[in-house]
């Protein structure tokens, strides 16, 4: 029985290990870089810029937003968001919460957040604030050792 007692922490360890579940939450883990990949794109949009995003993203990215197909994420930027950014005062994110799973070479990320955007002012200088609960939903695929978004999808709807 002493025997058996002090064999079970080694077994349980050598399953964790071969079974891939054991999992660090550090920034230098899977699960840790995929989560700062998600928080580089969620820092860059708060700045209100796109610079650096590009290599967040795959070339053969697709992004979902709101019901809409908006194609690449270069796509995206040119014809949607880029336009969209420079009509922004300010673009904060709070309640931010995200949840991370790797199953390798993949990741998938879910995001909870509020967003407040505040619009700069027409030309009757009258200013809007919008102010929505959202969630984005995101596919990471690991290539060369950098984790790069392959698929989003974000949608909204009015804070109660």
């Amino acid at each position: 029985m002493k025997t058996l007692k002090r064999l079970i922490p080694a077994v349980l360890i050598i399953l964790t290990f071969v079974t891939g579940h054991a999992q660090q939450d550090g920034p230098s883990s899977d699960k840790g870089m995929v989560a700062q990949t998600m928080k580089s794109y969620k820092d860059a949009l708060e700045n209100k810029t796109t610079a650096g995003t590009f290599a967040l993203f795959s070339e053969d990215s697709q992004v979902f937003e709101q019901g809409g197909v908006e194609g690449s994420y270069a796509h995206y930027i040119e014809h949607h968001l880029g336009p969209e950014l420079g009509h922004f005062k300010s673009f904060d994110f709070s309640e931010y919460k995200i949840d991370v799973v790797v199953d390798l070479p993949y990741a998938f990320t879910t995001e909870t957040y509020i967003y407040t955007i505040v619009l700069r002012p027409d030309e009757k200088g009258e200013s809007r604030t919008i102010r929505k609960k959202g969630v984005a939903t995101s596919i990471l695929r690991k290539t060369d050792g950098d984790w790069k978004i392959i698929k989003t999808h974000s949608s909204s709807r009015n804070k109660k």
